[in-house]
Parts: C-alpha cells; sequence; structure tokens
C-alpha cells in the first residue's frame, strides 16, 4: 500500500493516502491484538474486526481507481489479494471456533 499511496497527489495526503495506509495496517494489528488476548471471543472479535478493516482496504482502492490513480489492472490485482486474504482470515476465525467449541474452560 505504501507503495501506490507515495504516487497519489499531494492533496491526497491527509485524505486517501492516510486512510487506505491506516485501514491496511489495521488489518494486521488487529489479527496480533487478538491473538494477544489468549481468549477465543476476543480473538474472533478482533478477527472479525481485521476482515472489516479488510473490506475497507478493498473500498478505498476502488476510490483509487475512481480518481484514476491507478489502472483496472491493478484494481483487479488487489481484488484478487482481497479475496485470497478474505479466505485466509475466515479460514482462521472457522478454526478459532472450533478450537473455542472444543475449550471447555474458555
Amino acid at each position: 500500500m505504501y507503495t501506490i499511496a507515495k504516487s497519489f497527489p499531494i492533496e491526497e495526503k491527509y485524505n486517501l493516502t492516510d486512510q487506505l495506509i491506516r485501514s491496511s495496517r489495521s488489518i494486521t494489528s488487529n489479527i496480533s491484538e487478538g491473538h494477544g488476548r489468549f481468549h477465543f471471543k476476543e480473538q474472533i472479535r478482533y478477527c472479525i474486526t481485521s476482515r472489516g478493516s479488510l473490506t475497507e482496504t478493498l473500498n478505498h482502492l476502488i476510490t483509487v481507481f475512481d480518481c484514476s490513480y491507478i489502472t483496472d489492472k491493478q484494481l483487479q490485482d488487489y481484488r484478487e489479494k482481497y479475496l485470497h486474504i478474505l479466505k485466509l482470515i475466515n479460514g482462521y476465525i472457522a478454526f478459532l471456533r472450533k478450537q473455542k467449541d472444543n475449550f471447555v474452560n474458555d
């Protein structure tokens, strides 16, 4: 995200650039924070928040495309990455839910 955000016009520095970078950082930050909580329910909640940040990032990328800052091909590549990461997050949430169901004391 940083490489692409650097190419935006200067007037986007505190708008779209900042939003895109913050939402993309939030994806891994929430997974990490949830992992540090040690309770399945909290880990799941943070993963769901991470999934929301992923979708927010895609939305910002669509806006970037609408502003003609990236090409259609670049947007398609980001959509493919989005779908891949979405599957990973959903898989991790399913794993955590299964672990939670198998763990008696959570």
